[in-house]
């Protein structure tokens, strides 16, 4: 038999097969739309983390209080003494670095805030100037700590608080009261929805310190640092780290956490989250090849005439193993097809569903699908068509 023969017969197999041909190509679908489907959440997932983490900053270094390590190189550790505390005394050193382009000293806590009859709880973070450009924020109306005003008692509402307490007028210039301080309103800002967890719509903005004067303490919770440029992230982090050791008198009680290395931690554990989901996907593919398997088997004895009237005629049992082979091409081309079909549209339902996830499968999660889709199905197809080469011609004949 040519090539063509044998494609032609086994299509025409494949159609006169119906019932037997949907199953197999259904299984083959749900296995391939699985992988593009999973594929395509958990690599959405991954690229909404990291654009949420590059949306906080440019060159970002963070600088938190203590050892991230478990180390025992701080003496205080082992006498029972706490890290020394983060001050704005650090943070102006911190911010005649060379590297640094600018910096943002943060409080963070919750207090009551009162307007126009309203009252309501409210994060607050106390910062200067330099939080606005630092964290990728936007004003929508008004400035905060204008040059000239930096000690004034100014307030920055978030977005949804100034229309919350501030519904039918103007929230610029108008009086609040937060905690026991009265705040003029300065600015608001510019909606931004929520950022890692973070409502930026419902927050308000105080000088560093009112805050430390409101939540009655004089240490920071972190300090926020832009680095000149990308290239100087590294030394201005062997910078930071240096001048808070000479600062604490010698001791290494300070971390620095570079937007970089956080970005690289999730996409790794992020990547490997999604190869393992495809994994998973993939043993349907298995249990589909298997499927194929078992009712080619039984196809062999059903079609055990068939076989015979084929050797009668001239065909050798290459022919034959290669028309089985042939058939499960068919199957599983079909069922690849299919399957990456349902999964885009998979893909598409969870893009409408979720605006903010990028669910969008990635090209090798695709090609992958459909070519183990194939391997699955011609390697299902081995055993059968090896079995389908043995027959007879005279029994398989006789047969009924």
């Amino acid at each position: 038999m040519t090539l063509t023969d044998t494609l032609q017969t086994s299509f025409k197999t494949v159609v006169s097969y119906r019932v037997r041909s949907l199953l197999i190509v259904l299984a083959m679908a749900l296995g391939v739309a699985a992988v593009v489907v999973l594929t395509a959440l958990g690599d959405g997932a991954r690229n909404y983390v990291i654009n949420q983490f590059s949306s906080i900053g440019t060159n970002l270094l963070v600088v938190l209080p203590g050892r991230a390590e478990t180390s025992g190189s701080f003496l205080g550790a082992v006498l029972g003494q706490t890290p020394r505390d983060l001050t704005l005394k650090d943070a102006q050193l911190l911010g005649r670095l060379p590297q640094i382009r600018r910096y943002a000293p943060l409080n963070v806590g919750a207090a009551e805030l009162s307007a126009a009859n309203r009252l309501r709880e409210v994060t607050v973070l106390g910062s200067t100037a330099n939080l606005i450009p630092i964290r990728h924020m936007k004003l929508a109306q008004g400035s905060f700590l204008a040059h000239g005003t930096e000690r004034s008692a100014q307030i920055v509402l978030g977005a949804k608080i100034a229309n919350e307490f501030f519904p039918r007028s103007q929230a610029i210039g108008q009086r609040v009261r937060l905690g026991d301080n009265r705040f003029l309103v300065s600015g608001v800002l510019a909606s931004q929805g929520e950022s890692m967890g973070f409502n930026t719509d419902e927050i308000v903005i105080i000088p560093i310190d009112y805050a430390q004067a409101l939540f009655n303490t004089t240490s920071l919770f972190r300090i926020l640092i832009e680095a000149k440029s990308h290239s100087e992230i590294e030394s201005a982090k062997q910078a930071i780290l240096a001048t808070m050791r000479q600062s604490h008198d010698g001791e290494d009680d300070t971390t620095v956490i570079t937007q970089d290395a956080i970005l690289a931690t999730f996409d790794r554990v992020l990547q490997a989250l999604t190869l393992a989901v495809a994994g998973i996907a993939a043993i349907s593919l298995i249990v589909a090849g298997i499927l194929v398997m078992n009712v080619m088997l039984v196809s062999v004895n059903q079609r055990t005439a068939e076989i015979g009237l084929l050797k009668a005629i001239g065909a050798t049992s290459a022919d034959i193993r290669r028309l089985f082979f042939a058939e499960a091409v068919w199957l599983s081309l079909a069922g690849a097809i299919l399957g990456f079909l349902l999964g885009q549209f998979g893909s598409l339902m969870l893009r409408l569903a979720y605006p903010q996830l990028p669910a969008w499968a990635p090209a090798w999660a695709s090609i992958a699908g459909i070519l183990v889709a194939l391997i699955t199905g011609i390697l299902a197809s081995l055993l059968p068509a090896s079995q389908a080469a043995r027959l007879d011609a005279v029994k398989a004949l006789g047969k009924k």
